[in-house]
C-alpha cells in the first residue's frame, strides 16, 4: 500500500467501490409490483420501513454524540457510541436486503437515493466505516482520534441530508400505494355491488314468477327471498367498505 493510500485510510477518505455494491445489489430477488408499479405491501410493513429509516437518523446522531463525549474522557461513553453504532449498521443492513417480510429496495425511487446521484448506500457505508475507525482511535488513544473525530462531525450534516432525503422516498411510497390500494378497493366494491344489484333484479323478477305458479312456486318463492335478503346485506357491506376507501 503506499504512503498516500495509508494516509487515505486511516483518515477515512478511501472512496467506497460504487459498482461492487451495485452488483451485489443487482443479484438479489426483486418483488414483483403489480399492474400500478407499485409493490404490494402492507402498512405495518411500510411503518416499519420507515421506523428503520428514521432509527438510521437518530442513532447517527446518538453515535456522534457519545464519540465526542468518550475524546472528552467521559466514562462509558464509547460502549455506548459503539451500541448506536451497531443499531446504525443493522437498520441500514435491514433496509437493504430483503428479508423476511422486508422487501429491501423495491422501487426505481430507492434505487436511484441508495445507488444514483445521490450515492445514499455508499455515503451511509463510508459514515459507518469512518465512525468504528474513529471509536477504535479513541478507545486506544491513537494520535489520529481528533483528525478522525473531526471528519466524523463534518460528515454528520451532509449525511443526515441524505437520511432525510431516504426517509421522505419510504413515507411517499406509503402514500402512494395508500392511494393505489385505495383505489383498487373502491373498483372492487364497484364490481360487487354491480352484481349484487343484477342479482336483485333477479330475485324481484323469480318472486314474480313464482306469484304465478301457485302452489308450485312456494319454494321457488322461498329461495327468492333469501336472494333478497343476501344482496340486501351486500348492499350495506358495499356501503361500508366505500365509506372506508373514501377514507
Amino acid at each position: 500500500m503506499s504512503t498516500q493510500a495509508a494516509v487515505q485510510e486511516a483518515h477515512g477518505t478511501v472512496p467506497i467501490p460504487i459498482a461492487a455494491v451495485n452488483d451485489a445489489h443487482a443479484r438479489q430477488e426483486e418483488p414483483a409490483a403489480d399492474d400500478d408499479g407499485v409493490v404490494p405491501l402492507s402498512g405495518e410493513i411500510f411503518g416499519a420501513l420507515i421506523n428503520l429509516s428514521g432509527r438510521r437518523r437518530f442513532t447517527s446522531q446518538r453515535l456522534v454524540l457519545y464519540a465526542v463525549l468518550g475524546a472528552q474522557g467521559h466514562e462509558g461513553a464509547v460502549a455506548i457510541a459503539r451500541d448506536a453504532l451497531a443499531l446504525f449498521r443493522g437498520a441500514h443492513a435491514a433496509l437493504l436486503k430483503r428479508s423476511g417480510e422486508l422487501p429491501g429496495v423495491f422501487c426505481p425511487e430507492l434505487e436511484e437515493v441508495y445507488f444514483g446521484k445521490t450515492q445514499g448506500d455508499a455515503r451511509i457505508v463510508h459514515f459507518s466505516e469512518l465512525a468504528g475507525r474513529t471509536l477504535n482511535a479513541i478507545e486506544d488513544k491513537l494520535k489520529a482520534a481528533p483528525e478522525l473525530l473531526q471528519a466524523l462531525v463534518k460528515e454528520t450534516t451532509p449525511l443526515l441530508a441524505v437520511l432525510n432525503q431516504i426517509t421522505a422516498v419510504y413515507e411517499e411510497q406509503s402514500k402512494k400505494h395508500a392511494r393505489v390500494m385505495r383505489n383498487q378497493l373502491r373498483g372492487i366494491m364497484t364490481d360487487i355491488e354491480t352484481i349484487a344489484r343484477e342479482a336483485k333484479m333477479v330475485a324481484f323478477n323469480a318472486r314474480i314468477v313464482a306469484a304465478r305458479s301457485g302452489h308450485a312456486g312456494k319454494e321457488f318463492s322461498v329461495v327468492a327471498g333469501v336472494l333478497s335478503n343476501i344482496t340486501g346485506e351486500i348492499d350495506e357491506l358495499v356501503k361500508a367498505a366505500l365509506s372506508g376507501a373514501a377514507a
